[in-house]
């Protein structure tokens, strides 16, 4: 034991400098305080029903009716007990809080990654700083996308898995890839797994090429087989995760549409191209990576009392408190993006050694790199180069599920710093006898330093300053100040001050490029020890990053638990009346912010709003059809909306109790057969969901309709409520259709009259029937998924294959290394 730790000093040590790091940069977060994230307080929100079913029953729900009427709780909260991966994060979580523990993954992963590529440790622990300080990795930290910053931090020991068995370590590499890859999985953010999985395809067939020149095909054929392996162990440790999910995303916004009208640019089974393009990095936006500020920053970026704007407000006659408040609420950034909260930049330093690294660095990881990198971005211009995205949106398997496209420039995060240290690493082994190395870094250092130089000297001569829509807010700054001129001179204040920001920047950015020239010139030249350039190097890059990162991700993010808790506590008088129904089986409807894109009101009531991105597409459908423009009482009756939340012209919130609200469940006295879903549709839009409903003819031979009469003397009650279990007692004299405001989902759902299954039928579009026998019976609905339930078991099987290759792996390597302490060599 005493010579391992002997042997692995210096990684104790940068893990122990990676911890001290972490810690310095979040005080706040050892000191007790939490994050204000916002996408985070809307998933608590979403996950309290699952939450307060677990506290009462002992086990989480696999449905809930929190959100959106209900849905599977597959995207909101699981507890995947069968899962290896579900303890090792929690454990990780345990010891470190967050955001520390995302930015340690970042940080040990990617340094992982560079031993793998057999970096030294100093040189590998100044690529991890690189990647994990890069700014979209802090920014997702602070906007609350949690699972996805998880999804980055596992990128880089997946790459470091397929390396390893690419060269030679077939079961270290296999074992490394399947851990990772399972963990990956687990945290469940496929847009970031599918992103890596481009990257990893073009590592793959460069590597397949290199196999046929060096006619190592045995060799290349073996290390596949064990990356194949390692993937399919992987996906078996998340069966009861992706089985049920990948059945969900078919009738999600990701799957086919249901009605014909709907946007003709939606490519089969996929998102529409506007949704998914809506988010697209510009072209021009691309000198962010370099000049942080050169876009204007983010939609938190603030401009001070000193600002150009500010200085004219005051001009005008506003003390200076209301020219600060007026400012802070401009935009700096001029993008083409709907808004974004901060630039992608991955450091003027990094980029520099980038661009020296695709000079210098020889061998098939270069091509990888820059060849992954160059693809990436293209795909990240989305709408801006449709010529490469239209061809993976239409064509390539799955590209069209994801919105957002810009978010693939996360492989750049990390591929860049990747190229960034090779080129460092190339300099210290083999500098002496790389021809004209000084000329090659000058010239780089022209180019690369030259354009931050002529940014911060002639802004204007490359920028505009001015997005699409200048002319178009002018205008309306104008008629809100029922002042042209005055409008005129704002935004001309405010192009100045866009192009003061980047000007900073942009001499801030030469200054890093010029230090980290001066550290390589003296590395050529033999100046100065390696050792000691590296250590330099990781702290010019850390002082760049830190700087960038802190605009975003600061203290003032952090808050009291006591304090967030407060944001759900029912302080809203409305909350509290609510509340105090003796029957919480109802929903609600808040009509006080957007309902459909806010879970805040989840976390008290059955909300038929919610905030998730994965929405059942025929749900989708309903809101867009029957709520976008008014909203139809009919459709809020068979729904149960028991309570409205209004607000008046002063914010005075209210509450409306409708007592229109169809219940839980009833019998109706009319049954109509629609021969389309475009028909079902149009159907509701105005009808008594009491006394009719409208039934697809794809369930007529489920229906005998001989059989149905009026439901006279007829009643139905709720008599136990749990999300994936609901119990009702009913009398009828003889068979009726039974309507229940649940929504229809049909991938799990099954319904039993005294322990008989009966078929469902969808009614009105989205709800629940069933032809009930006449009498006095039982009717349960059960939420029983097999896919979740086998998918367990297969999880299981996967995780014992998991641990039972670690222990393969560390056995053959006390083997080769001579055996176990004490043991005959």
């Amino acid at each position: 034991m005493k010579t391992w730790f002997n042997n692995n000093s210096i990684h104790l040590a940068m893990i122990g400098i990676f911890i001290a790091i972490t810690f310095i940069y979040f005080p706040p977060a050892w000191q007790g305080k939490v994050l204000y994230q916002h996408d985070v307080l809307q998933a608590q929100a979403g996950q309290q029903e699952i939450l307060n079913i677990k506290a009462r029953d002992g086990d989480m729900p696999l449905w809930t009716n929190s959100m959106f009427s209900g849905m599977p709780s597959y995207q909101v909260l699981m507890e995947l007990p069968s899962n290896i991966t579900t303890y090792l994060m929690h454990g990780f979580k345990g010891v470190f809080p967050h955001p520390i523990d995302v930015v340690l993954l970042y940080l040990l992963g990617a340094y992982l990654l560079f031993s793998v590529l057999r970096v030294k440790p100093w040189l590998a622990a100044v690529g991890a700083i690189a990647f994990a300080f890069s700014s979209y990795n802090f920014i997702y930290i602070e906007a609350g996308h949690a699972n996805k910053t998880y999804a980055i931090a596992f990128m880089a020991p997946i790459l470091a898995g397929i390396l390893l068995a690419f060269r030679g370590k077939y079961l270290w590499g296999a074992v490394l890839l399947a851990l990772a890859m399972a963990l990956e999985i687990r945290v469940n953010h496929i847009q970031v797994t599918y992103y890596l999985f481009l990257a990893a395809l073009i590592l793959v067939g460069i590597e397949a090429y290199g196999a046929i020149r060096e006619k190592r095909l045995l060799a290349f054929g073996r290390a596949i087989a064990y990356q194949v392996a390692a993937v399919v162990v992987a996906i078996a440790v998340n069966a009861s995760l992706l089985w049920p999910t990948y059945e969900y995303s078919k009738e999600t916004l990701r799957g086919k549409a249901n009605l014909k009208t709907e946007n003709t640019q939606r490519a089969d089974n996929g998102v529409s191209r506007d949704y998914a393009y809506h988010w697209s990095q510009g072209v021009g936006e691309s000198v962010t990576f370099l000049i942080p500020n050169a876009y204007g920053g983010g939609m938190s970026t603030r401009l001070d009392g000193q600002s150009n704007v500010a200085r004219l407000v005051v001009g005008k006659g506003a003390d200076p408190n209301q020219a600060a408040q007026f400012v802070a609420n401009l935009p700096t950034y001029w993008g083409e993006k709907p808004g974004t909260s901060g630039p992608w930049y991955f450091g003027a330093g990094i980029m520099f050694l980038f661009v020296l690294g695709l000079i210098i660095v020889p061998g098939r990881i270069k091509w990888w790199l820059a060849g992954a990198t160059a693809l990436v971005l293209l795909l990240s211009f989305g709408r801006h180069f449709p010529l490469v995205s239209d061809l993976f949106f239409y064509y390539f398997p799955m590209y069209n599920k994801f919105r957002a496209v810009e978010s693939i420039l996360i492989i750049a995060t990390l591929l860049v710093p990747v190229l960034a240290v090779l080129s460092i690493n190339e300099l210290i082994k083999n500098g002496t006898v790389i021809k004209k190395l000084d000329k090659k870094a000058l010239y780089v250092f022209y180019g690369v330093g030259g354009i931050a130089l002529l940014i911060a000297a002639l802004p204007d001569l490359f920028l505009s300053f001015k997005s699409s829509n200048h002319q178009a807010m002018t205008a309306q700054y104008g008629q809100q100040l029922q002042d042209n001129t005055f409008a005129n001179e704002l935004m001309a204040a405010l192009v100045k001050d866009r192009v003061s920001l980047a000007r900073a920047d942009a001499f801030r950015s030469f200054l890093f490029v010029a230090a980290t020239f001066a550290l390589v010139w003296l590395l050529i030249k033999n100046k100065l020890e390696a050792r000691v350039a590296v250590v330099l190097l990781g702290i010019v890059t850390l002082i760049d990053l830190w700087g960038v990162d802190k605009r975003y991700l600061n203290d003032d993010r952090f808050a009291d638990k006591l304090q967030l808790t407060r944001q759900f506590n029912p302080e809203r008088e409305v909350d509290k009346l609510i509340l105090m129904d003796k029957d919480p089986n109802y929903r609600v409807l808040d009509m006080t912010t957007n309902p459909f894109a806010d879970a805040r009101t989840s976390y008290f009531h059955k909300s038929i709003g919610g905030y998730h991105a994965a929405k059942l597409m025929r749900y989708q459908e309903l809101i867009e059809h029957q709520f976008s423009r008014a909203i139809n009482e009919d459709v809020l009756d068979m729904l149960n909306t028991r309570y409205l939340i209004t607000a008046d012209n002063e914010n005075n919130e209210r509450i409306q109790r409708r007592n229109t609200a169809a219940g839980n469940a009833w019998f109706v006295e009319k049954v109509t057969m629609v021969a389309s879903n475009e028909e079902e549709m149009e159907a509701i839009n105005a009808f008594d969901p009491s006394k009719e409903a409208f039934i697809h003819e794809a369930f007529k031979p489920l229906l005998d309709e001989s059989r149905l009469s009026l439901p006279e003397n007829a009643s139905i009650k709720l008599t136990s409520y749990r999300p994936d279990h609901l119990v009702y007692e009913y009398s009828t004299p003889r068979d009726a259709l039974a309507v229940f405001s649940e929504i229809w989902y049909d991938k799990g759902w099954k319904a039993f009259v005294d322990g008989k299954e009966l078929p469902i039928l969808r009614a009105n579009y989205v709800l629940r029937a069933l032809q009930l026998p006449g009498g006095n019976h039982q009717v349960e609905f059960k939420f029983e998924p097999r896919s979740y339930h086998l998918g367990e078991t297969i999880s299981l099987i996967g995780s014992i294959l998991l641990v039972l290759g670690l222990i393969a792996a560390v056995w053959f390597e006390f083997r080769r290394k001579g055996g176990l302490p004490g043991q005959p060599r």
